[in-house]
């Protein structure tokens, strides 16, 4: 019977174990990115309900570019696409590619809503324009804890890589180093 070497079953451990130790590596608790990402979520919707009371037609009506219209579509578009993109993240709060995701879509929601406050401001009604400011606003403290979340994971992901890829590394030279299977037969023949 021929003696195995502990290594390549400690090597695939260490590949195991290091995923596990994001949370000891400064990502928040996953029950806590749920709740962010549940409140962005929520916050959205409630963008939804007060873009609903815009009236865009009415606006260009009063002399407002027809691409007032076109963002006021998109900003309706995107609060979906961000609460679809929240919940995803509430779901699997260590997956890098949905913070990502939740991030660029609130990122650019923002971009889009400050355009259509401006309409509201000028063509519908400025407190209107204040109120839907200062809803924008509220969701601040989510996005510097969602941009945070981001950040965290992205440093965690790539100490993981890192510490992975030393291992194999180190799994690679020791397994390099045995005896292939034609050397081992030839030395047990000329020990014969």
């Amino acid at each position: 019977m021929a003696h195995r070497s502990p290594l390549p079953a400690f090597c695939l451990l260490i590949a195991g174990l290091a995923a596990p130790a994001s949370a000891q590596n400064g990502i928040g608790a996953v029950w806590d990115v749920r709740k962010m990402s549940d409140a962005v979520a929520a916050h959205a919707k409630r963008l939804t309900e007060l873009l609903d009371k815009l009236t865009p037609q009415e606006w260009v009506r009063k002399g407002a570019p027809q691409t007032y219209v076109e963002q006021w579509n998109a900003g309706r578009s995107r609060t979906l696409d961000l609460v679809r993109a929240s919940q995803a993240l509430s779901q699997d709060p260590e997956r890098l590619t949905y913070a990502l995701e939740a991030f660029f879509r609130l990122q650019a929601l923002d971009g889009v809503l400050n355009s259509v406050a401006d309409a509201v401001h000028t063509y519908q009604n400025p407190a209107l324009a204040e109120l839907l400011r200062g809803v924008m606003a509220e969701n601040d403290t989510n996005a510097a804890r969602l941009r945070e979340h981001m950040v965290d994971l992205a440093k965690t992901k790539e100490l993981e890589f890192k510490v992975v890829d030393q291992e194999a590394q180190r799994c690679r030279g020791f397994l390099s180093k045995q005896p292939n299977e034609a050397e081992k037969a030839r030395a047990a023949g000329a020990k014969k």
